[in-house]
């Protein structure tokens, strides 16, 4: 073959010095004092200690999510931060309804160009919201995918590990006929509907910098999505929290239902839910239909606790020392596994 033929990797799109930069800059944002964690950057894989005395039969929990097309619209408004602090905070809020603590997050960034000064800050940022709630980024992938996608452009995706003990899973089995369901308030659209709101802001540009609730539309929607660990994690255990679900895409219809033990209804009165400006506007600027409105987003309620009517106003009263407002929003009668409507959103 002539000199002119020959093709390099970098030539195709890859340059190993420039990625092997990149993996050495990420070595400050993964140092941890976490113990358990056993290597460092460069390994082949992660090595954690699996070593939990304090756990009578310790069970893994875990979980694999991505921030969707909410990533889309944080390199267009330069926020890929805050869309890391989504990422991890959807996860945790996932494995933390059944009670687990979390433990190890593993990420993986795909791109189709090596951005070192963007893919360092992804790094620290899903480093950083992981120290925020008490668990550790151990490493993780960064694939260069030149032709795979375009320059510029990020799939960011991640796994999680946490840990419960057995005899605590909290997964709705022990929810019973008068038990009350606790709306959680959410701090805006948190991670999905972000197709259908990219959609409207295609059709009305001006959208985003319209003023909701005494922000920015652009504001508003890029908020990172609440993460409800800390808030949570002092009510493991007690006796009458009987189940929890994270109200993502589906709305609480499509995630309640998931905890509901045959022979359960879960009714919920949705006049007592106190809709954020946020979802206002989008209805408004969209022309959508209440009912997809109630299947595609939060509405404001971004976790759904089912608890004993006794416990009721200690487990208000100790979300409120986090800031967080719970507010009854129906209950459990008789029924066959499904979240019944009543009443109307109150959209004003």
């Amino acid at each position: 073959m002539s000199e002119q033929q020959k093709l390099t990797y970098a030539q195709a799109g890859i340059n190993i010095d420039d990625t092997d930069e990149v993996k050495q800059n990420m070595a400050k944002s993964l140092e941890t004092n976490d113990g358990r964690v056993l290597n460092s950057l460069g390994a082949f894989a992660s090595l954690f200690d699996f070593k939990f005395p304090e756990y009578d039969h310790p069970v893994l929990v875990m979980k694999t999510e991505e921030p969707g097309s909410k990533q889309k619209l944080a390199v267009q408004h330069n926020r890929i931060r805050s869309v890391c602090y989504d990422m991890v905070n959807h996860l945790i809020n996932d494995i933390i309804v059944m009670g687990a603590k979390p433990l190890a997050v593993q990420d993986a960034i795909i791109c189709g160009s090596v951005e070192k000064e963007t893919i360092g800050e992804i790094v620290d940022a899903v480093a950083a919201a992981c120290k925020e709630q008490d668990c550790v980024l151990t490493g993780g992938e960064t694939s260069i995918q030149p032709g795979v996608l375009e320059p510029g452009s990020f799939i960011l995706t991640s796994s999680i590990v946490g840990i419960v003990d057995k005899a605590n899973i909290i997964d709705g089995s022990a929810i019973r006929k008068g038990d009350v369901v606790l709306g959680i308030a959410s701090n805006g659209v948190h991670t999905n509907g972000y197709t259908l709101v990219r959609a409207i802001i295609d059709r009305k540009p001006d959208i985003l910098g319209e003023q909701v609730g005494g922000e920015s539309f652009l504001d508003a929607i890029m908020k990172p999505h609440l993460c409800y660990y800390h808030a949570l994690k002092g009510l493991f255990g007690l006796q009458g929290l009987h189940g929890m679900a994270h109200i993502t895409g589906g709305g609480i219809e499509g995630n309640l239902n998931r905890v509901i033990p045959p022979g359960l209804n879960a009714s919920v009165d949705l006049s007592a839910i106190d809709i954020l400006p946020v979802f206002k506007l989008i209805r408004e600027a969209g022309n959508v239909d209440e009912r997809e409105m109630q299947r595609t987003f939060n509405l404001g309620v971004g976790m759904v606790l089912v608890v004993d009517a006794g416990i009721v106003g200690q487990v208000k009263e100790h979300l409120s020392q986090y800031g967080i407002n719970g507010a009854i929003i129906g209950e459990i009668t008789e029924g066959d596994k499904q979240v019944v409507y009543r009443n109307r959103l109150n959209w004003e």
